[in-house]
């Protein structure tokens, strides 16, 4: 029986969702029978509506002067700024003004993100801008529609000609230019400002960043919900919104993980939100190798395949720390992922669920923003999945341990050995083991780096846990390195 619900999806720039205006469109999207919603890629939300209320539903979008997305929509870093972010000169206003540069609706996929994350794919559009060590320039990647080649911009281009040249590059494209012959057409015709190029980016080692649950920053909270099965119910997400307007908080994040951020949540009202999740019964703490994954929107077979895989790496208790994979049933040309499973064609066309097979790819080196897929097997069965993901996972970490780095340190030290020194003591919490050390200091909670101990403010916490300053325990810092 064929699906009876049509799915709309709604752009939200960067990621970013007003609470006032999704509280709008999840009382629309409920009174058309709505049960649930979902988060795409590209940071859109996406509804399905059933056909029998659609007619309504388009209605009072209409009246509400609602619009729906016929173009991609443009994805940010935005999500991550402070929170996974440290030291960029790329702010939350700086992302905003880029946003207002956008006088049009680009055809083409437009990512922009800071390059110092490896929270958002960086390469996954087919205008790629990432940020530089030069304040207010931009690393600019051209990817051809179809396409995993990337073109990188011979300079440097200036924040406030981001939306221009973009809007450039986008017509080119779409008149067949080669990437050499858009650079030449782009430098005749538009007056950019730009800076001589140095070198490429000095990108960071992909790592995904654990983006759930609730975690302590500056001096408040922030929270990340992800749905196992990518529906986030709208009563749920009602009661989120009404939250965010009675405390003040005035932005939530969709991010290319299908899930959702809440910052500046204050401490006075972290059990408003316990107890929405509790209401609910949302849990927040899932496996990381659960996270690390890309699933085509809207695909309920590339869903079923991720459980599989995950329910074997539990068993065989797999690291993939360090490692991204990606589902792709129909073979799109830009999914993030180190490792992919690759449904074959079938040239057959059977429906036969044991006929088909996957073909399992991984990008050279283990670099996630890598464009070039290696073959490690070819038309693998479902039940063959897991076993092979694993052993290619166990290559990764063989790769990454040949240089040997601990041997190296060993050496460093004995080479750097000195005189014995006086004991160190530090602080240390006995719930989560967070040390606080007073040559350090702790400036994320302004604590500046050597205060003593009994300088400290009363109403310190552990940065981690929260527990409070009278939990903490004097320790040999010798003793502590010799623990762990």
């Amino acid at each position: 029986m064929g699906k009876q619900a049509h799915t709309f999806a709604i752009n939200f720039t960067g990621g970013i969702i007003s609470p006032g205006w999704l509280l709008e469109i999840l009382d629309i999207a409920e009174a058309a029978q709505a049960m649930h919603i979902r988060f795409g890629l590209r940071q859109q939300l996406l509804i399905d509506i059933p056909d029998k209320c659609l007619v309504s539903f388009k209605a009072q979008c209409a009246e509400k002067q609602l619009t729906f997305a016929v173009t991609p929509n443009i994805m940010s870093a935005y999500p991550a700024a402070d929170i996974f972010i440290q030291n960029s000169w790329l702010s939350e206003g700086i992302y905003k003004d880029v946003f207002n540069l956008f006088d049009y609706a680009p055809t083409l996929k437009v990512n922009i993100c800071d390059s110092q994350q490896t929270f958002v794919p960086l390469f996954t559009g087919h205008i790629n801008w990432i940020t530089s060590s030069h304040t207010h320039y931009w690393y600019l990647y051209l990817r051809m529609p179809g396409s995993q080649q990337l073109f990188a911009w011979p300079e440097l281009i200036y924040t406030n000609n981001i939306a221009a040249v973009s809007k450039q590059a986008e017509m080119a494209l779409s008149k067949g230019y080669t990437p050499e012959q858009l650079y030449g057409e782009i430098k005749q015709t538009l007056n950019y400002i730009s800076r001589p190029k140095e070198q490429e980016p000095d990108l960071p080692p992909f790592h995904l960043p654990y983006y759930e649950g609730f975690n302590k920053y500056n001096n408040s909270y922030w929270l990340g919900i992800y749905r196992r099965n990518e529906d986030f119910p709208i009563p749920f997400l009602k009661e989120i919104c009404t939250i965010c307007l009675e405390t003040r908080i005035g932005q939530l994040y969709a991010t290319p993980w299908k899930s959702l951020i809440i910052k500046n949540i204050d401490a006075a009202h972290r059990s408003l939100w316990d107890y929405v999740l509790g209401k609910h019964g949302i849990n927040v703490r899932h496996a990381a190798n659960e996270l690390n994954w890309q699933v085509e929107d809207n695909c309920e077979d590339g869903l079923v395949l991720k459980r599989h895989i995950i329910r074997y790496f539990d068993t065989a208790d797999v690291r993939t720390y360090g490692l991204c994979f990606s589902v792709r049933v129909n073979r799109p040309a830009s999914l993030f992922g180190t490792v992919v499973i690759r449904k074959k064609e079938n040239k057959h066309q059977s429906k036969l669920k044991y006929l088909q097979r996957y073909d399992i790819l991984y990008t050279a080196d283990y670099n996630a923003n890598s464009a070039q897929l290696l073959l490690y097997r070819e038309g693998v069965t479902k039940e063959q999945l897991g076993a092979y993901i694993v052993s290619l996972c166990k290559a990764f970490y063989e790769q990454k341990s040949a240089a040997n780095i601990l041997q190296h340190y060993v050496k460093e030290q004995q080479a750097t050995i000195a005189l014995p020194v006086a004991a160190k003591m530090v602080y240390q919490c006995p719930h989560c083991f967070t040390v606080y050390d007073e040559a350090a200091g702790d400036a994320a909670q302004q604590v500046p780096a050597g205060t003593l101990w009994q300088d400290i403010p009363r109403d310190y916490e552990c940065f981690v846990c929260a527990a409070p300053l009278t939990d903490f325990r004097q320790v040999n810092a010798v003793t502590l390195q010799a623990e762990e």
